[in-house]
């Protein structure tokens, strides 16, 4: 089995764990390595498209109707003198 340190957690999140592994009758050590199988036996969610949320978001307002905007034709590039 492979094992893992973890540095720097912070004081209040360390006894957060340490009460909710005295919770599950478990050390921090079982609590930690339960959270993490939880964590990652999970399938993760496929990523969410933007534009559909904000379509969806504000479908219920209604569309909103621009006018066309009239536009020059291209202009040709210039020539710097070939």
């Amino acid at each position: 089995m492979a094992s893992i340190t973890i540095r720097n957690l912070d004081e209040p999140l360390k006894s957060r764990l340490r009460v909710r592994a005295a919770m599950h009758g478990r050390s921090m050590e079982d609590e930690v390595r339960d959270i993490l199988r939880t964590a990652l036996s999970q399938e993760p969610a496929p990523p969410a498209n933007l534009a559909k949320a904000i379509r969806r978001r504000f479908a219920s307002l209604g569309g909103v109707e621009l006018p066309e905007v009239v536009r020059e034709p291209m202009r040709e590039p210039t020539d710097f003198g070939k």
